[in-house]
Order: structure tokens, then C-alpha cells, then sequence
């Protein structure tokens, strides 16, 4: 069962994220360090006591549809009514709405937890939470009026509309129409596929965010619109009234994350009997500029993905840490007692564990310090702002890329660990690995964020924020090898020949942008991202050991240096060597 890790979430942050010296400096108000725990801690509990035992339930009767109407397993609805009088999903929230104005890095440690605790549960708070965003920044004053208190409280629940059948993450191709309808309203005509939580029975209404064209909307993405478009519409007193014409007309049976309603929703197909077809929808922003509003929503939902991948790696590795300790079998030299030996004194074992350890608070770091350099350019003005909001920018696809593929890779290992017992639905251990798989998919796949990384993230200031940052992180290096510590081993020595990898391959990807190479560029992307995070990671862990002294979290940092951090090397030859070998082998592949 999973035990929230309240002490190295609070270490994380504070320590390694900054929230500490944010706190020191008075940034974020009368918020404490006594607050932040307190915060944490019945966040840990309510997830560890409340949510984790209703996993189960979630996983193996999922969300059920009967006439356009979806019902979650049992205690679920009330799980979540729960959830929202504790105040949760306000955490986050505009204080003029009602919501408590923390900071973002608290909404994140805390769906750290939820996700933790279930995937499935998780992800529906994560859509709410970034329509209250996109409506904040975006939509009139009557929207907001109308919507935002009660989608900050949790009352209402929102989703976001993006993906057609035709229309994955090429949006240019989105065929969903909008018609003007003289009254300052639209109608709505269209399909979209893949909307999490599009239908349930946790709230009274749920409020979709929609993408769709005007008719005389230009071609492309710029041509895209975006619409508030409520299940019910309101009555004068800002109830729910008749129902909109929009409804879900089906589920998908998925690999993971089965109590997550995954819908088909359709709008303006004339299921509201007794009126005039067409979803009726509002506008946010202005007309042909959707997609500036919806990625204000989408940058949200790609760090709390990110934290998805953490939060099951979390839970992969307590699992598989406490059935190592269970499981006996063999014999082991670091064992004295009689009888076979539990498991975790085979070394194979403890290195998987280690791994699954410190691939999981590397993501973590990099999550949370994602969240904080968000939180500081909301705080900051002029030149500051625009430094932090670079960081959050290239921060993102790292948190979000490597963290869901860490939620893999330590998912998996948690099977192996289990051996044949893994592969058995019985010991929990195959459920974890069906939710991580989605996350490196959906919200823009990893792919998508190495591209994104690339070609958008490495220009930023002038090319040369990125150098910042690495120059930060070699901060670290120093810093290490200034403690003259045999318990740090090769630590400074590997992070510093790492750093000059990353720092040599982020040179050479800007000279092949600046020279129109955009393929070779893309060709290396993915391993850029990983080369990259991987070194965040490093410098992370080594931060962390740094803070304390503490001689485990020195012990972990020194293993992922003198065993994960060598990767590297490789992935800098794959950079710049293997382009060429791609492009040849790739020919055999294309049929059309």
C-alpha cells in the first residue's frame, strides 16, 4: 500500500526546487515552512488513507457508460466530494474566486500524492486545474463570473477538447465548426476523441474547453478558435439548467488508468431534444487566436503529466522495496539469518532498486523546479520575469518527457523485481506499469517535446539561457568536488564530464539550426532530452546531498553518477554521429 513520502517531498522542494529561500525571502507572502507542512502532511495522509485503498476498485470495475451517462466505481463519487470540501482543488486557485492563491509548486507536490495514490483518480483534478488557468488569463468577466468559483472549488470539473479522429497533434487539421449566432454566443458542430473525464457523475456540470474553426477562419492553426461549452447551460441564478447539446457517445477500453473516463464526446448532433441543433459555446479570448488560450491550459497539463510519471514511479519503487524485503530466495553474503534470503541482499536487486530510487527524485527535482521557476515569474517583473519565465519554458519538456519515461522505466523494473509474480495482476505491480504508459502519450507525446526542445527552447534568450542553466548546474559540480569527500567517490568528476557533454551537443544542434539542418536537429532530439535531463538530474541529487550532508542522500547521488550518468557519452555519438546512419536506414521503411 502506498505511504506518501512527505519528508523527501518537503526535502525536494524546499531544499533542491527553492522553495526554502523563496520562503526566506518573503516571496510568497505569510506562506511558512510550518504551513507547507502542515499542507503536506494531511495531503499525505488523505492520499495514503483515502485514495490509495479505493485504487483497486478503480482499477478493476473502471468508469461505466449507460446512455451517454458515465458512472465511477463504487466510493468514488464520494472520494471525490471528499477531496473537494478538504479544500484541495482550490489549492492552487485565484483568491478573488475562492481559491487559497498557493504556489504552484504546492499543487504540484500535493498531485504528486493523488497521482501516487491513483493515476486514474489524479488526472481529473489536473484538466480543472488547468481550464481555471486558461479562463483566468483568457476569458471575459461574465465567463469568469459565471465559471471560475465553482471550477476553483471543485464543484464543477473542466476538460479540454482538443483531439480528432483525424486530428492527433497535427491541430491544423481540426475540422470541429463554430457558427455565430447573432447573440453573442456560438453553435458548436463536431466530434472530438480522447477527452479525459468528458463524462462522469463526480459534479452537477462539467465544463469543456473546446477547439473549433469559424467558416471564415484562415487555414491552419491560426484559424482556430477557442469555447467554453458547458454540459448544462445556467439558469439566472447561476444553477444548472437545460441541457447543452453535447454528449458523450462512448468510452474507450483501455491498457491502464481504467477508472478514468477516456470519451467520445460530440457536439451539435441534436441529442438536447426541443431545440435548435448546436452546442451552444462562448468565446475565450479572441476569434482565430484559440490556441494561444488552450496552451496556457496545455504548458499547465504537460508539468502535471510530468508529476503523474513520478508519482507512479514512487509508488513502482515503495512496492517493489517492500516485496524485495519479503521475498526469500537464494543466498546472499550481506545475509546472516537462516534460510533463504529476502531478496534485497542480492545485489542485481539492489541495483534495480537503487535505479528505480534515483531515477525517481531526479524527476522529482526537475518537476518541482519546473513549478517553482513558473511560481517566481508570476512573482517577478521586468527582466527577472522573463528570466524565470524562460526557465519554466525549457523546464517543461524536460519535466514532462523524462519524468512519464522514468514512470516507465521504474514501473517496469518493479515488475522484474517482482519476477513471475509481476507479470500477475494479483501483486499490483502490471497495473502500475498499464497507467504509466499513457503519460509519455497524451498532453503532447515526448517526441513532441524534443521537438519542442529543440527548436523552440534552445533560441531562447538569444541562445543563451540554456547556457545559464547549464552554468547553474556546474555550480553544483564545483561545489561537490570543493568537499574533497571519498563519500561522494567520482561524483563531481562524471557530472563535470557530463555537463561538458551536454554543454558540447547543445552547441552543435544551435549550428545546425542556425545552418537550416532542421532534420538533423530533429533526428537528435530525443536523446538530447534524455542527455539533458539526465544531467539536471545528476546536478539535482547532488544539490540535494549538499543541503544535508545527509550520508544517503550523498550514497544516492554518488550511484546515479557512477551508474546511470555515464549514459551520456553515448547519447552525445548518437547526437552528432548518428544522423547520417538514420537517414540511410529510414529509406527502407517508407512505403508511400
Amino acid at each position: 500500500m502506498y505511504r506518501a513520502p512527505v519528508e523527501e517531498i518537503a526535502f525536494a522542494l524546499k531544499h533542491v526546487a527553492g522553495l526554502k529561500a523563496a520562503i526566506d525571502a518573503g516571496t510568497f507572502g505569510d506562506l511558512g515552512e510550518d504551513l507547507v507542512d502542515a499542507i503536506l502532511g494531511e495531503a499525505g495522509r488523505f492520499a495514503s488513507d483515502e485514495v490509495a485503498p479505493l485504487y483497486k476498485v478503480g482499477d478493476q470495475i473502471g468508469a461505466k457508460l449507460h446512455d451517454a451517462a458515465v458512472t465511477m466505481p463504487p466510493g468514488w463519487k464520494e472520494l471525490y466530494k471528499h477531496w473537494t470540501e478538504g479544500g484541495w482543488n482550490s489549492l492552487n486557485g485565484p483568491e478573488e474566486y475562492g481559491g487559497q492563491g498557493l504556489p504552484t509548486m504546492m499543487g504540484v507536490a500535493t498531485l504528486e500524492m493523488w497521482n501516487s495514490a491513483s493515476m486514474a483518480f489524479g488526472i481529473g483534478p489536473t484538466l480543472s486545474m488547468g481550464a481555471v488557468e486558461a479562463l483566468e488569463k483568457h476569458a471575459s468577466e461574465d465567463l469568469k463570473s459565471a465559471y471560475l468559483a465553482k471550477l476553483v472549488s471543485g464543484e464543477w470539473m473542466g476538460t479540454m477538447n482538443l483531439t480528432e479522429p483525424q486530428a492527433g497533434s497535427d491541430l491544423a487539421a481540426l475540422r470541429t465548426r463554430a457558427e455565430r449566432s447573432g447573440d453573442g454566443t456560438y453553435r458548436i458542430f463536431g466530434q472530438k476523441i480522447f477527452i479525459t473525464y468528458g463524462e462522469h457523475d463526480f459534479t452537477d456540470n462539467i465544463v469543456h474547453l473546446v477547439l473549433a474553426r469559424l467558416p471564415d477562419a484562415p487555414a491552419g492553426t491560426r484559424g482556430i478558435s477557442l469555447f467554453l461549452v458547458p454540459k448544462f447551460l445556467l439558469n439566472e441564478d447561476g444553477t444548472p439548467g437545460e441541457r447543452n447539446d453535447v454528449f458523450c457517445s462512448g468510452i474507450e477500453e483501455k491498457l491502464g488508468i481504467h477508472a478514468s473516463p477516456t470519451c467520445t464526446m460530440i457536439y451539435g448532433d441534436g441529442f438536447a431534444k426541443g431545440r435548435e441543433p448546436g452546442a451552444v459555446g462562448w468565446l475565450i479570448g479572441e476569434e482565430n487566436r484559440g490556441l494561444a488560450c488552450m496552451f496556457t491550459m496545455m504548458n499547465n497539463a504537460r508539468l502535471l503529466v510530468g508529476i503523474q510519471g513520478v508519482a507512479v514511479a514512487e509508488t513502482a519503487f515503495q512496492k517493489a522495496l517492500a516485496y524485495a524485503n519479503e521475498r526469500r530466495q537464494g543466498k546472499a553474503s550481506s545475509y546472516s539469518g537462516e534460510g533463504m534470503a529476502p531478496i534485497v541482499h542480492h545485489p542485481d536487486v539492489q541495483r534495480n532498486l537503487l535505479t528505480m530510487k534515483a531515477l525517481t527524485q531526479a524527476a522529482r527535482a526537475i518537476a518541482y523546479s519546473c513549478a517553482h521557476a513558473i511560481d517566481m515569474a508570476r512573482v517577478s517583473t521586468g527582466a527577472d520575469k522573463a528570466h524565470w519565465q524562460d526557465r519554466a519554458n525549457l523546464l517543461t519538456p524536460l519535466a514532462k518527457a523524462f519524468s512519464t519515461d522514468v514512470g516507465v522505466d521504474v514501473a517496469s523494473l518493479g515488475v522484474q523485481i517482482h519476477g513471475g509474480m509481476g507479470f500477475i495482476e494479483e501483486t499490483g505491480a502490471a497495473a502500475l506499469l498499464r497507467d504509466a504508459r499513457i503519460a509519455p502519450i497524451y498532453e503532447g507525446t515526448n517526441g513532441i517535446q524534443a521537438i519542442d526542445l529543440v527548436t523552440r527552447k534552445l533560441p531562447l534568450g538569444n541562445g543563451e539561457h540554456v547556457f545559464g542553466y547549464i552554468g547553474e548546474l556546474d555550480g553544483v559540480a564545483i561545489a561537490v568536488a570543493a568537499m574533497n569527500s571519498e563519500a561522494y567517490g567520482r561524483t563531481a568528476l562524471i557530472l563535470e564530464q557530463a555537463l561538458d557533454d551536454l554543454q558540447g551537443v547543445t552547441r552543435h544542434l544551435q549550428r545546425q539550426l542556425g545552418d537550416g539542418r532542421t532534420d538533423d536537429v530533429l533526428a537528435g532530439a530525443t536523446p538530447y532530452l534524455r542527455l539533458f535531463s539526465l544531467v539536471a538530474g545528476g546536478a539535482y541529487l547532488a544539490r540535494a546531498a549538499l543541503a544535508d550532508g545527509d550520508e544517503r542522500r550523498i550514497a544516492l547521488c554518488r550511484f546515479f553518477a557512477e551508474n546511470l550518468l555515464g549514459e551520456t557519452a553515448a547519447l552525445k555519438d548518437r547526437i552528432t554521429g548518428g544522423t547520417a546512419s538514420l537517414a540511410a536506414a529510414a529509406t527502407a521503411l517508407i512505403s508511400a
